[in-house]
């Protein structure tokens, strides 16, 4: 598997990145997970704007999914070569209604639905495409899952946004690169069931006995520098900061 990360900030899009989105890429297939603010333009730096084949929503929180209303004006009123087939898009429940929500003027409440197929995600284990997936519900204000990509024996756990959890271990677990969210400062931010910081990410990544960590989600406000110093200081394995444009195999 590639993966690429099409944007990492948390929150808000800062001065040199997009909100969260990452590409996944295996046997020629391309897995989209999460289309934050900013996301659709910097999508295009790597792949065409129709070659996408599937996404997968984590959370219907902004920073995470609002360009996807950008990405239906591009899908539904494309004229050269006439309107797009409907997009596999794995969400919580309500993410059509939430998108056409956002959007305000659809030119009918089923119009998003024309160009992308919905599915409504759940904890579950199912294909997508040439991935074996598995998701399982985190703790957030809103309804949110992380996931667990895998393809030839390799895997990826991404974990949307959370508080720290059981489920988000065992999904982890093992896993050989742990794509973690790290949004608070270890003894400044402390509101259970929100995010996680350096720390807690690597807690996390320890007791999964994760190959490698990679924090991302860190808002502009957060120094990047700390929660990954505070990282390393509980998790063995090799940490990085994720950054946009940045390319790992798995």
């Amino acid at each position: 598997m590639k993966l690429t990360v099409v944007g990492c900030s948390g929150s808000f899009p800062s001065a040199e990145s997009a909100c969260s989105s990452y590409l996944v890429e295996a046997d020629g297939f391309r897995l989209l997970l999460d289309m934050g603010n900013g996301a659709l333009g910097e999508l295009q730096r790597h792949i065409g704007l129709y070659d996408l084949d599937a996404i997968f929503l984590s959370h219907l929180h902004a920073d995470h999914c609002i360009d996807m209303c950008a990405y239906f004006v591009a899908r539904y009123y494309r004229h050269d070569g006439g309107r797009c087939a409907p997009l596999p898009v794995y969400g919580p429940e309500g993410t059509e209604q939430r998108l056409t929500t956002a959007y305000a003027d659809t030119p009918s409440a089923s119009s998003m639905s024309e160009v992308f197929d919905f599915h409504t995600v759940k904890p579950a284990s199912f294909d997508i495409g040439p991935f074996a997936v598995r998701t399982e519900r985190v703790r957030h204000p809103v309804e949110a899952y992380a996931i667990r990509v895998e393809h030839g024996g390799r895997s990826l756990t991404y974990s949307g946004d959370t508080g720290s959890c059981e489920s988000l271990d065992e999904l982890a677990l093992g896993t050989d690169l742990f794509l973690c969210e790290a949004a608070f400062t270890h003894g400044k931010e402390d509101i259970p069931d929100l995010h996680l910081n350096g720390r807690e990410a690597g807690e996390c990544a320890q007791r999964a006995g994760a190959g490698k960590l990679l924090l991302t989600h860190i808002p502009p406000w957060t120094d990047p520098r700390v929660n990954l110093a505070d990282a390393r200081a509980v998790y063995d394995g090799p940490t990085e900061l994720a950054a946009p444009g940045a390319t790992y195999e798995v």
